[in-house]
């Protein structure tokens, strides 16, 4: 099937098929995102560094800003940022002490 822009879908299928192509589309480019946490947990010399908080209400606040100049709502958006924040944080916490137990 091919892909329509959203504007152009006239049926629910196209809908669909669209919605589930650029969902892979996300998560590819969620690896790509959590390849930096990965590349985080390297080069931070200590654990503690893992959770930032001003870098984590800056990249919300980037984001909500993102949102905001291409007419999404704000904080649906900052919220969503925010849980991803966190995951990635767990996620970069865990390669942390993945990394510190290698002999």
């Amino acid at each position: 099937m091919t892909i329509l822009p959203g504007p152009d879908c006239t049926t629910m299928a196209e809908v669909r098929a669209g919605v589930d192509a650029l969902d892979r589309e996300l998560v590819a480019l969620l690896r790509r995102r959590f390849d930096y946490m990965d590349a985080a947990a390297r080069i931070k010399p200590e654990r503690g560094q893992v959770r930032d908080e001003a870098r984590k209400a800056q990249v919300i606040a980037n984001a909500r800003a993102h949102a905001a100049a291409a007419g999404l709502p704000e904080q649906a958006i900052a919220q969503l940022w925010d849980d991803l924040v966190e995951a990635s944080i767990a996620y970069e916490l865990a390669e942390y002490d993945r990394r510190q137990a290698k002999p």
